[in-house]
Protein backbone atom coordinates (compact mmCIF):
# COMPACT_ATOMS: atom_id res chain seq x y z
CA UNK A 1 0.00 0.00 0.00
CA UNK A 2 1.38 3.99 -0.73
CA UNK A 3 2.34 5.42 2.08
CA UNK A 4 -0.46 8.15 1.93
CA UNK A 5 1.17 10.15 5.11
CA UNK A 6 4.00 10.73 3.07
CA UNK A 7 2.56 12.61 0.37
CA UNK A 8 0.31 14.44 3.10
CA UNK A 9 1.78 17.02 5.15
CA UNK A 10 1.45 19.80 6.95
CA UNK A 11 2.51 23.31 5.17
CA UNK A 12 5.37 25.01 7.36
CA UNK A 13 6.93 26.78 4.68
CA UNK A 14 8.46 24.11 2.93
CA UNK A 15 10.24 24.36 -0.13
CA UNK A 16 7.30 23.32 -2.85
CA UNK A 17 5.92 24.63 -6.04
CA UNK A 18 3.21 26.15 -6.48
CA UNK A 19 -0.23 25.06 -8.10
CA UNK A 20 -2.37 27.83 -9.15
CA UNK A 21 -6.39 27.10 -9.20
CA UNK A 22 -9.01 28.08 -11.72
CA UNK A 23 -12.30 27.46 -12.30
CA UNK A 24 -14.20 28.40 -15.16
CA UNK A 25 -15.48 31.94 -13.02
CA UNK A 26 -12.02 32.59 -12.02
CA UNK A 27 -9.74 32.07 -15.64
CA UNK A 28 -10.56 35.21 -17.22
CA UNK A 29 -9.98 37.52 -14.53
CA UNK A 30 -7.03 35.48 -13.11
CA UNK A 31 -5.48 35.60 -16.79
CA UNK A 32 -5.95 39.58 -16.89
CA UNK A 33 -3.81 39.90 -13.45
CA UNK A 34 -1.19 38.17 -15.01
CA UNK A 35 1.21 39.42 -17.53
CA UNK A 36 1.23 38.45 -21.78
CA UNK A 37 4.36 36.10 -21.05
CA UNK A 38 1.98 34.05 -18.62
CA UNK A 39 -0.72 34.45 -21.09
CA UNK A 40 0.70 33.25 -24.48
CA UNK A 41 2.65 30.61 -22.33
CA UNK A 42 -0.65 28.82 -21.35
CA UNK A 43 -2.13 29.53 -25.19
CA UNK A 44 1.10 27.67 -25.96
CA UNK A 45 0.04 24.45 -24.31
CA UNK A 46 -3.46 25.00 -25.27
CA UNK A 47 -4.75 25.79 -21.20
CA UNK A 48 -8.39 26.22 -21.90
CA UNK A 49 -8.96 26.33 -18.08
CA UNK A 50 -10.93 22.95 -18.79
CA UNK A 51 -11.65 21.02 -15.65
CA UNK A 52 -9.00 18.38 -14.92
CA UNK A 53 -6.30 19.98 -17.08
CA UNK A 54 -3.09 22.10 -16.38
CA UNK A 55 -0.54 23.89 -17.59
CA UNK A 56 3.34 24.17 -16.35
CA UNK A 57 4.78 28.08 -16.31
CA UNK A 58 8.36 28.85 -16.51
CA UNK A 59 9.27 31.37 -13.00
CA UNK A 60 12.39 32.52 -11.80
CA UNK A 61 12.96 29.53 -9.00
CA UNK A 62 11.89 26.76 -12.03
CA UNK A 63 8.30 26.52 -12.87
CA UNK A 64 4.87 26.50 -11.09
CA UNK A 65 1.67 25.17 -12.33
CA UNK A 66 -1.35 26.28 -13.32
CA UNK A 67 -4.62 23.57 -12.89
CA UNK A 68 -8.08 23.82 -13.91
CA UNK A 69 -10.72 22.05 -11.13
CA UNK A 70 -14.84 22.33 -11.29
CA UNK A 71 -15.19 22.47 -7.63
CA UNK A 72 -12.24 23.40 -5.39
CA UNK A 73 -14.06 21.89 -2.12
CA UNK A 74 -14.91 18.59 -3.69
CA UNK A 75 -12.78 15.87 -2.49
CA UNK A 76 -12.04 14.92 -5.89
CA UNK A 77 -10.61 18.41 -7.36
CA UNK A 78 -6.55 17.02 -7.37
CA UNK A 79 -7.09 13.23 -7.96
CA UNK A 80 -6.21 14.09 -11.83
CA UNK A 81 -3.39 16.42 -11.12
CA UNK A 82 -1.84 14.17 -8.33
CA UNK A 83 -1.35 11.82 -10.82
CA UNK A 84 0.01 13.68 -13.63
CA UNK A 85 2.54 15.74 -11.73
CA UNK A 86 6.31 14.19 -11.51
CA UNK A 87 7.31 13.63 -8.16
CA UNK A 88 8.07 16.48 -5.39
CA UNK A 89 6.37 18.72 -3.14
CA UNK A 90 3.50 21.29 -4.22
CA UNK A 91 1.51 23.70 -2.50
CA UNK A 92 -2.45 24.36 -3.59
CA UNK A 93 -3.87 27.22 -1.76
CA UNK A 94 -7.61 26.86 -1.93
CA UNK A 95 -7.50 23.37 -2.57
CA UNK A 96 -7.58 21.87 0.41
CA UNK A 97 -10.98 20.27 0.37
CA UNK A 98 -9.01 17.97 -2.47
CA UNK A 99 -6.14 16.21 -0.11
CA UNK A 100 -8.62 12.80 -0.45
CA UNK A 101 -7.98 12.72 -4.25
CA UNK A 102 -4.71 13.91 -4.09
CA UNK A 103 -4.47 10.62 -2.20
CA UNK A 104 -6.18 8.50 -4.05
CA UNK A 105 -5.24 9.33 -7.43
CA UNK A 106 -1.48 8.21 -6.78
CA UNK A 107 -3.25 5.06 -5.75
CA UNK A 108 -1.59 1.51 -7.32
CA UNK A 109 -2.37 -1.80 -7.11
CA UNK A 110 0.96 -3.51 -7.85
CA UNK A 111 1.01 -6.53 -6.18
CA UNK A 112 1.07 -8.27 -9.32
CA UNK A 113 3.54 -5.96 -11.08
CA UNK A 114 6.91 -3.70 -10.24
CA UNK A 115 5.88 -1.16 -7.82
CA UNK A 116 5.49 2.46 -9.18
CA UNK A 117 7.21 4.97 -7.17
CA UNK A 118 5.30 7.88 -8.38
CA UNK A 119 4.72 10.04 -5.36
CA UNK A 120 3.90 13.77 -5.55
CA UNK A 121 3.47 15.43 -2.31
CA UNK A 122 1.11 18.29 -1.41
CA UNK A 123 1.66 20.61 1.65
CA UNK A 124 -1.98 21.65 3.55
CA UNK A 125 -2.40 24.55 5.28
CA UNK A 126 -4.54 22.09 8.33
CA UNK A 127 -4.20 20.68 11.35
CA UNK A 128 -2.21 17.78 11.87
CA UNK A 129 -5.70 15.90 13.19
CA UNK A 130 -7.64 16.80 10.08
CA UNK A 131 -4.32 15.56 7.85
CA UNK A 132 -4.30 12.20 9.75
CA UNK A 133 -8.17 11.49 9.52
CA UNK A 134 -7.83 12.20 5.64
CA UNK A 135 -4.73 9.52 5.38
CA UNK A 136 -6.50 7.34 7.56
CA UNK A 137 -9.76 7.75 5.19
CA UNK A 138 -7.68 7.26 1.81
CA UNK A 139 -5.36 3.93 3.65
CA UNK A 140 -9.06 2.37 4.82
CA UNK A 141 -10.14 2.79 0.78
CA UNK A 142 -7.04 1.63 -0.67
CA UNK A 143 -7.39 -1.34 2.20
CA UNK A 144 -10.75 -2.16 0.54
CA UNK A 145 -9.43 -2.12 -2.98
CA UNK A 146 -6.19 -4.26 -2.33
CA UNK A 147 -8.66 -6.88 -0.89
CA UNK A 148 -11.12 -6.41 -3.93
CA UNK A 149 -8.62 -6.54 -6.53
CA UNK A 150 -6.22 -9.51 -5.07
CA UNK A 151 -7.49 -12.84 -7.35
CA UNK A 152 -9.47 -15.36 -5.29
CA UNK A 153 -6.30 -17.76 -5.43
CA UNK A 154 -4.33 -15.63 -2.70
CA UNK A 155 -7.37 -14.68 -0.85
CA UNK A 156 -9.52 -16.82 0.66
CA UNK A 157 -11.59 -17.50 4.16
CA UNK A 158 -8.31 -17.94 5.76
CA UNK A 159 -6.46 -15.01 4.41
CA UNK A 160 -9.59 -13.16 5.34
CA UNK A 161 -8.94 -14.05 8.97
CA UNK A 162 -5.52 -13.51 8.70
CA UNK A 163 -6.67 -9.78 7.79
CA UNK A 164 -8.69 -9.74 10.58
CA UNK A 165 -5.63 -10.97 13.28
CA UNK A 166 -3.24 -8.18 11.76
CA UNK A 167 -5.94 -5.12 12.27
CA UNK A 168 -6.49 -6.50 15.44
CA UNK A 169 -2.89 -6.55 17.14
CA UNK A 170 -2.62 -3.38 15.24
CA UNK A 171 -5.26 -1.79 17.32
CA UNK A 172 -5.28 -4.35 20.66
CA UNK A 173 -8.37 -5.92 19.70
CA UNK A 174 -9.32 -9.87 19.89
CA UNK A 175 -10.23 -12.72 17.59
CA UNK A 176 -12.10 -15.54 17.81
CA UNK A 177 -12.58 -17.98 14.69
CA UNK A 178 -14.97 -20.64 15.09
CA UNK A 179 -14.58 -23.26 12.11
CA UNK A 180 -15.02 -27.01 11.45
CA UNK A 181 -17.77 -29.07 13.98
CA UNK A 182 -18.19 -25.73 16.00
CA UNK A 183 -19.38 -23.92 12.69
CA UNK A 184 -21.59 -26.76 11.29
CA UNK A 185 -23.51 -27.21 14.92
CA UNK A 186 -23.75 -23.05 15.68
CA UNK A 187 -23.74 -21.27 12.47
CA UNK A 188 -25.17 -24.53 9.65
CA UNK A 189 -25.45 -22.20 6.63
CA UNK A 190 -22.17 -20.65 7.35
CA UNK A 191 -20.96 -24.24 7.08
CA UNK A 192 -23.74 -25.55 4.38
CA UNK A 193 -22.85 -22.77 2.19
CA UNK A 194 -18.86 -22.89 2.52
CA UNK A 195 -18.63 -27.01 2.95
CA UNK A 196 -17.58 -28.18 -0.87
CA UNK A 197 -14.55 -26.21 -0.64
CA UNK A 198 -11.38 -27.74 -0.23
CA UNK A 199 -9.91 -28.07 3.24
CA UNK A 200 -7.35 -25.36 2.92
CA UNK A 201 -10.39 -22.68 2.30
CA UNK A 202 -13.28 -24.20 4.47
CA UNK A 203 -15.74 -21.56 6.26
CA UNK A 204 -15.28 -19.97 9.21
CA UNK A 205 -17.08 -16.98 11.14
CA UNK A 206 -14.42 -14.51 11.87
CA UNK A 207 -15.13 -11.99 15.07
CA UNK A 208 -13.17 -9.45 15.92
CA UNK A 209 -13.54 -7.14 19.45
CA UNK A 210 -12.67 -3.76 20.35
CA UNK A 211 -13.18 -1.46 23.24
CA UNK A 212 -14.33 -1.00 26.22
CA UNK A 213 -17.45 -2.85 26.86
CA UNK A 214 -18.96 -0.36 28.90
CA UNK A 215 -19.45 1.47 25.42
CA UNK A 216 -22.64 1.15 23.21
CA UNK A 217 -22.14 -1.91 21.48
CA UNK A 218 -21.80 -1.54 17.36
CA UNK A 219 -22.05 -4.28 15.20
CA UNK A 220 -20.24 -4.43 11.75
CA UNK A 221 -21.08 -7.15 9.68
CA UNK A 222 -18.98 -8.30 6.11
CA UNK A 223 -20.06 -10.71 3.38
CA UNK A 224 -17.10 -12.86 3.05
CA UNK A 225 -17.55 -15.21 -0.28
CA UNK A 226 -13.97 -15.36 -0.85
CA UNK A 227 -15.43 -16.82 -4.87
CA UNK A 228 -18.76 -17.40 -6.45
CA UNK A 229 -19.06 -20.28 -8.60
CA UNK A 230 -22.67 -19.68 -8.38
CA UNK A 231 -22.47 -23.40 -6.65
CA UNK A 232 -24.84 -25.70 -8.03
CA UNK A 233 -27.01 -23.16 -10.16
CA UNK A 234 -23.08 -22.19 -11.54
CA UNK A 235 -22.49 -18.87 -13.24
CA UNK A 236 -21.73 -18.28 -16.36
CA UNK A 237 -18.27 -17.27 -17.39
CA UNK A 238 -18.74 -14.03 -17.92
CA UNK A 239 -21.03 -14.14 -14.29
CA UNK A 240 -18.03 -15.47 -12.69
CA UNK A 241 -15.24 -13.45 -13.67
CA UNK A 242 -15.62 -10.96 -10.90
CA UNK A 243 -16.52 -13.31 -8.45
CA UNK A 244 -13.09 -12.47 -6.43
CA UNK A 245 -14.70 -9.08 -5.43
CA UNK A 246 -18.25 -11.35 -3.79
CA UNK A 247 -15.88 -10.80 -0.41
CA UNK A 248 -16.26 -7.26 -1.05
CA UNK A 249 -18.52 -6.37 2.09
CA UNK A 250 -15.91 -7.92 4.32
CA UNK A 251 -13.13 -5.98 2.80
CA UNK A 252 -15.89 -2.66 3.64
CA UNK A 253 -16.42 -3.74 6.98
CA UNK A 254 -12.36 -4.62 7.91
CA UNK A 255 -11.84 -1.36 6.69
CA UNK A 256 -14.36 0.84 8.84
CA UNK A 257 -13.28 -0.92 11.63
CA UNK A 258 -9.49 -0.06 11.46
CA UNK A 259 -10.92 3.49 11.02
CA UNK A 260 -13.71 3.31 13.95
CA UNK A 261 -10.52 1.80 16.30
CA UNK A 262 -8.42 4.36 14.79
CA UNK A 263 -10.32 7.56 15.65
CA UNK A 264 -11.16 5.57 19.45
CA UNK A 265 -14.81 5.90 19.60
CA UNK A 266 -16.68 5.14 22.44
CA UNK A 267 -17.79 2.04 21.47
CA UNK A 268 -18.07 -1.95 22.02
CA UNK A 269 -16.96 -2.91 18.54
CA UNK A 270 -17.95 -6.22 17.32
CA UNK A 271 -16.98 -7.43 13.58
CA UNK A 272 -18.44 -10.33 11.70
CA UNK A 273 -16.93 -11.47 8.90
CA UNK A 274 -19.06 -15.27 7.51
CA UNK A 275 -16.11 -16.45 5.08
CA UNK A 276 -16.80 -18.91 2.91
CA UNK A 277 -16.11 -19.88 -0.90
CA UNK A 278 -18.93 -21.28 -2.41
CA UNK A 279 -17.38 -24.42 -4.39
CA UNK A 280 -18.52 -27.21 -6.55
CA UNK A 281 -18.07 -30.66 -4.92
CA UNK A 282 -20.29 -34.12 -4.12
CA UNK A 283 -21.21 -32.54 -1.17
CA UNK A 284 -21.79 -29.00 -2.29
CA UNK A 285 -25.54 -27.75 -1.36
CA UNK A 286 -28.50 -28.20 -3.68
CA UNK A 287 -31.14 -26.38 -4.94
CA UNK A 288 -34.18 -27.77 -2.93
CA UNK A 289 -32.35 -28.50 0.31
CA UNK A 290 -33.75 -27.08 3.53
CA UNK A 291 -30.64 -25.77 5.87
CA UNK A 292 -31.49 -25.03 9.42
CA UNK A 293 -30.13 -21.54 10.76
CA UNK A 294 -28.54 -20.29 14.33
CA UNK A 295 -31.70 -18.65 14.55
CA UNK A 296 -33.61 -21.47 14.46
CA UNK A 297 -35.61 -20.38 10.58
CA UNK A 298 -35.51 -23.15 8.28
CA UNK A 299 -34.21 -22.05 4.53
CA UNK A 300 -35.66 -23.72 1.37
CA UNK A 301 -32.43 -23.19 -0.89
CA UNK A 302 -34.26 -22.28 -4.33
CA UNK A 303 -30.88 -20.80 -5.90
CA UNK A 304 -27.14 -21.82 -4.82
CA UNK A 305 -25.83 -18.67 -6.52
CA UNK A 306 -27.85 -16.57 -3.33
CA UNK A 307 -25.67 -17.44 -0.85
CA UNK A 308 -24.53 -14.38 0.05
CA UNK A 309 -27.41 -14.18 2.45
CA UNK A 310 -27.61 -17.16 3.87
CA UNK A 311 -24.25 -17.11 5.36
CA UNK A 312 -25.33 -13.57 6.86
CA UNK A 313 -28.39 -14.23 8.28
CA UNK A 314 -25.92 -16.28 10.57
CA UNK A 315 -24.05 -13.78 11.01
CA UNK A 316 -26.55 -10.98 11.75
CA UNK A 317 -28.29 -13.24 14.31
CA UNK A 318 -25.27 -14.01 16.28
CA UNK A 319 -24.64 -9.65 16.07
CA UNK A 320 -28.08 -9.57 17.81
CA UNK A 321 -27.57 -11.74 20.46
CA UNK A 322 -25.62 -8.94 22.04
CA UNK A 323 -28.19 -6.28 22.12
CA UNK A 324 -26.62 -3.80 19.53
CA UNK A 325 -27.25 -0.26 19.55
CA UNK A 326 -26.98 -0.95 16.40
CA UNK A 327 -25.81 -3.26 13.42
CA UNK A 328 -24.56 -2.25 9.54
CA UNK A 329 -23.80 -5.00 7.01
CA UNK A 330 -21.82 -4.79 4.03
CA UNK A 331 -22.62 -7.09 1.05
CA UNK A 332 -22.02 -7.62 -2.70
CA UNK A 333 -25.35 -8.81 -2.59
CA UNK A 334 -27.37 -8.56 -5.78
CA UNK A 335 -27.53 -7.86 -9.74
CA UNK A 336 -30.57 -6.53 -9.00
CA UNK A 337 -28.64 -3.33 -7.29
CA UNK A 338 -26.87 -2.51 -10.19
CA UNK A 339 -30.16 -2.96 -12.64
CA UNK A 340 -31.73 -0.68 -10.23
CA UNK A 341 -29.21 2.30 -9.48
CA UNK A 342 -25.80 0.92 -11.57
CA UNK A 343 -22.57 0.76 -10.46
CA UNK A 344 -21.89 4.36 -8.56
CA UNK A 345 -24.87 4.22 -6.01
CA UNK A 346 -25.17 1.84 -3.66
CA UNK A 347 -28.61 0.57 -1.93
CA UNK A 348 -29.66 1.09 1.29
CA UNK A 349 -32.28 -0.27 3.28
CA UNK A 350 -33.37 0.18 7.15
CA UNK A 351 -36.50 0.74 8.82
CA UNK A 352 -34.92 3.41 11.19
CA UNK A 353 -36.05 6.70 9.57
CA UNK A 354 -33.48 8.87 11.97
CA UNK A 355 -30.33 6.33 10.87
CA UNK A 356 -31.27 6.49 7.01
CA UNK A 357 -31.57 10.08 7.37
CA UNK A 358 -28.15 10.64 8.98
CA UNK A 359 -26.45 8.19 6.36
CA UNK A 360 -28.34 9.41 3.78
CA UNK A 361 -26.53 13.44 4.63
CA UNK A 362 -23.09 12.17 5.50
CA UNK A 363 -23.13 10.65 2.20
CA UNK A 364 -24.18 13.97 0.20
CA UNK A 365 -21.32 16.00 2.26
CA UNK A 366 -18.87 13.23 1.90
CA UNK A 367 -19.62 12.93 -1.60
CA UNK A 368 -19.81 9.14 -0.96
CA UNK A 369 -23.48 9.07 -1.84
CA UNK A 370 -25.89 6.12 -0.65
CA UNK A 371 -29.99 5.95 -1.98
CA UNK A 372 -32.72 4.96 0.11
CA UNK A 373 -34.70 1.66 -0.98
CA UNK A 374 -37.80 0.55 0.84
CA UNK A 375 -38.17 -2.39 2.99
CA UNK A 376 -41.20 -2.80 1.25
CA UNK A 377 -43.61 -5.34 4.03
CA UNK A 378 -45.74 -6.42 0.85
CA UNK A 379 -43.07 -8.09 -0.90
CA UNK A 380 -42.26 -10.27 2.52
CA UNK A 381 -44.78 -12.84 1.16
CA UNK A 382 -42.13 -13.53 -1.66
CA UNK A 383 -40.22 -14.77 0.96
CA UNK A 384 -43.05 -18.24 1.59
CA UNK A 385 -41.90 -21.36 1.63
CA UNK A 386 -44.73 -24.03 0.87
CA UNK A 387 -41.80 -26.59 3.49
CA UNK A 388 -40.01 -24.85 5.37
CA UNK A 389 -40.14 -21.26 7.16
CA UNK A 390 -38.93 -19.30 4.05
CA UNK A 391 -37.35 -19.32 1.29
CA UNK A 392 -33.53 -17.42 0.04
CA UNK A 393 -34.64 -16.48 -3.46
CA UNK A 394 -38.24 -15.71 -4.59
CA UNK A 395 -39.14 -17.03 -8.32
CA UNK A 396 -39.64 -14.59 -10.38
CA UNK A 397 -36.59 -12.41 -10.23
CA UNK A 398 -38.89 -9.52 -9.18
CA UNK A 399 -37.77 -6.68 -6.58
CA UNK A 400 -34.45 -8.51 -5.91
CA UNK A 401 -32.57 -6.05 -3.92
CA UNK A 402 -35.56 -5.59 -1.69
CA UNK A 403 -36.41 -8.95 -1.42
CA UNK A 404 -32.87 -10.40 -0.26
CA UNK A 405 -32.64 -7.36 2.03
CA UNK A 406 -36.07 -8.66 3.73
CA UNK A 407 -34.64 -11.84 3.96
CA UNK A 408 -31.96 -10.27 6.11
CA UNK A 409 -34.50 -8.65 8.28
CA UNK A 410 -35.96 -11.75 9.46
CA UNK A 411 -32.45 -12.21 11.32
CA UNK A 412 -32.82 -9.05 12.68
CA UNK A 413 -34.84 -8.83 15.81
CA UNK A 414 -37.03 -5.53 15.61
CA UNK A 415 -35.77 -2.66 17.67
CA UNK A 416 -32.21 -3.27 16.67
CA UNK A 417 -31.14 -0.24 14.57
CA UNK A 418 -30.17 -2.28 11.24
CA UNK A 419 -28.66 -0.66 8.23
CA UNK A 420 -27.92 -3.29 5.36
CA UNK A 421 -26.10 -1.51 2.50
CA UNK A 422 -25.53 -3.57 -0.93
CA UNK A 423 -22.26 -2.65 -2.24
CA UNK A 424 -20.72 -3.23 -5.68
CA UNK A 425 -17.46 -2.89 -4.82
CA UNK A 426 -15.88 -2.44 -7.95
CA UNK A 427 -15.58 0.58 -10.08
CA UNK A 428 -16.14 -0.92 -14.11
CA UNK A 429 -14.63 2.76 -15.08
CA UNK A 430 -11.94 4.86 -14.11
CA UNK A 431 -13.05 8.08 -12.89
CA UNK A 432 -10.40 10.60 -10.95
CA UNK A 433 -8.96 9.51 -7.56
CA UNK A 434 -11.26 6.53 -8.88
CA UNK A 435 -9.13 3.95 -10.50
CA UNK A 436 -10.98 1.13 -12.17
CA UNK A 437 -11.26 -1.97 -10.35
CA UNK A 438 -12.15 -2.63 -6.63
CA UNK A 439 -13.50 0.25 -4.95
CA UNK A 440 -14.66 1.39 -1.24
CA UNK A 441 -18.86 2.70 -1.22
CA UNK A 442 -20.55 4.54 1.69
CA UNK A 443 -17.44 3.33 3.84
CA UNK A 444 -16.66 7.44 4.12
CA UNK A 445 -20.35 8.02 4.92
CA UNK A 446 -20.72 4.94 7.95
CA UNK A 447 -17.85 6.14 9.18
CA UNK A 448 -18.82 10.12 9.59
CA UNK A 449 -22.09 8.85 11.21
CA UNK A 450 -20.63 6.94 13.39
CA UNK A 451 -17.83 9.20 14.60
CA UNK A 452 -20.82 11.62 14.63
CA UNK A 453 -22.88 9.56 16.78
CA UNK A 454 -20.03 8.38 19.33
CA UNK A 455 -16.63 10.55 18.87
CA UNK A 456 -15.35 12.18 21.38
Amino acid sequence: MQDFASLLVPDRGQPARTIEIVTADSLEPWLARHPAATRAGLAGQRFTGKPGTHAILATPEGWSVVAAIDDPTSPWSLATLADRLPEGSYRAPGAEGGALGWLLGQYRFDRYRQADDHGARVLLSADAAAIDETVRLAAATATVRDLVNTGAGDLGPAELEAEAEALAKRYGATVTTTRGDALAQGYPMIHIVGQAASRDRAPRLIELEWGDPAHPRVAIVGKGVSFDTGGLDIKPSAGMRLMKKDMGGAAHALALAGLVMAARLRVRLHVLIPAVENAIAGNAFRPGDVLPSRLGLTVENTNTDAEGRLILGDALAKAAEADPALILDFATLTGAARVALGPDLPPLFTDDDVLADELLAAGVAAEDPLWRMPLWDGYDDLLKSDIADLVNAPDGGFAGAITAALFLRRFVPAGIPWAHIDVFAWRPTAKPGRAKGGDAYALRATFAVLKARYGG
